[in-house]
């Protein structure tokens, strides 16, 4: 037998004759070892059934003369464990019982991904395999083709308002029917076998909603990604449709402007990589200085959108000034470019205007490209509706014929 303390429930539930308190509290009972499991079957039961909560504390609420007008009663509640790397983001109470709910979520880190860390060759390679090109035979009259569009802006919306003087659709789709047109045109005025394409910055209107140089709002119809996804898109489907009739192709892709900053050189980056790896008759350039420069044969072609992404107050303006001139005329002096060059172009985009300038300067030209994209509200109201377009060029030798074509 085992003497134990019972309370008078657990007494009666044994069949005992309830014993009365003492001094010291429950009186003892001597329990058979089956009694014994049976109290402790009771006990483990009743110590899974949830505690009613207790009120802790009373705050009361009263009027000027001290009646009480209110009162809150918090509820005593064991702390509550928030997992590891989790963190608190609401929380709910009960007016009538004082009852909590509490909201948790994983923890927002500060994530800044540089380009760098984006190895899209690897991530490619995966899924493309190189393909052979088969080049279509055509006369080669011209040493080489130069195709040329800027500042296509992909994402910006032109009548956000609905009040836009001009309203013109720029979207998804609108951006690739351009890009069918860039083929149409750029096949039927083919003279080479050696095509060189170069863009010349802004292909995306910006990123958040906001140009990446000066965080300023802009009006968009695109998110990040359907933007990223369009841009690529533009670009492979001029290669892709490009690729049988000309023998080499070149892309120079400016990645230091005012709009597209880093994002868009994440969009050229994959297109570098995708473009490389499907042909390999394909060379894609990525310029992320200010300015940059190549050769082909003997002429040199000088670069720029004409704003760059951080520092530059003044862009390069459509007309040529004395200080632009000086400030291209150190660049090409800088680079020894004088002395490699029988012929000088220099090439920009930012203006949305279309001028070729071939007498501003003694030493070089100085080229002005359209915008492929329409004009935006704000451009509309401050200056004009203007004229969107691209140019294509043969150069037979020194000599070159121009062609804009607009949109």
């Amino acid at each position: 037998m085992i003497e134990l303390r019972l309370k008078p429930s657990e007494a009666t539930a044994l069949g005992f004759e309830v014993k009365e308190r003492n001094d010291l509290g429950n009186r003892k009972y001597s329990l058979t070892d089956e009694q014994l499991e049976t109290i402790k079957e009771i006990r483990l039961i009743k110590s899974k059934k949830p505690k009613k909560r207790k009120f802790v504390e009373t705050i009361l609420k009263k009027d000027k003369k001290g009646n009480i007008i209110s009162s809150t009663e918090k509820l005593q509640s064991k702390p509550i464990t928030v997992p590891e790397n989790f963190e608190v983001i609401k929380i709910s109470t009960s007016k009538t019982t004082g009852q909590q709910w509490v909201q948790y979520a994983p923890k927002k880190e500060d994530i800044t991904i540089e380009s760098s860390e984006i190895n899209f060759d690897s991530i490619i390679s995966k899924y493309i395999k190189p393909v052979e090109v088969e080049v279509q035979k055509k006369n080669n009259n011209s040493d080489f083709d130069s195709l040329t569009y800027s500042d296509v802006h992909i994402g910006m919306d032109t009548n956000s308002r609905g009040n836009s003087m001009y309203s013109t659709l720029w979207n998804y789709e609108e951006v690739i029917k351009a890009s069918n047109e860039i083929i149409s045109k750029t096949l039927c005025n083919q003279e080479s076998k050696l095509l060189i394409i170069d863009e010349l910055g802004d292909l995306l209107d910006g990123y958040n909603g906001k140009t990446t140089r000066g965080g300023h709002d802009l009006p968009q119809n695109m998110t990040n990604e359907e933007v990223f996804d369009c841009g690529l898109k533009f670009k492979m489907n001029i290669l892709d449709n490009l690729i049988n009739h000309y023998e080499e192709i070149r892309f120079n892709n400016i990645c230091n402007d005012n709009h597209a900053g880093s994002f868009g050189y994440f969009v050229n980056s994959a297109f570098k990589s995708l473009a490389e790896q499907k042909y390999s008759n394909v060379t894609v350039n990525n310029y992320r200085d200010f300015i940059s420069h190549y050769f082909v044969n003997d002429i040199c072609f000088v670069i720029t959108h004409g704003k760059d992404d951080s520092t530059l107050k003044f862009g390069f303006k459509p007309q040529l000034d004395p200080k632009q001139i000086e400030k291209i005329d150190q660049y090409i002096k800088h680079n020894n470019i004088y002395g490699k060059a029988k012929k000088i172009i220099f090439k920009k985009g930012d203006s949305h205007q279309t001028l070729f300038d071939m007498a501003g300067s003694d030493d070089f030209y100085y080229y002005n490209y359209p915008a492929l994209s329409p004009s935006s509200q704000w451009v509309q109201n401050n200056f004009k509706k203007g004229r969107r377009g691209f140019v294509l060029e043969s150069f037979y030798g020194l000599e070159n014929t121009i062609k804009p074509f607009f949109l």
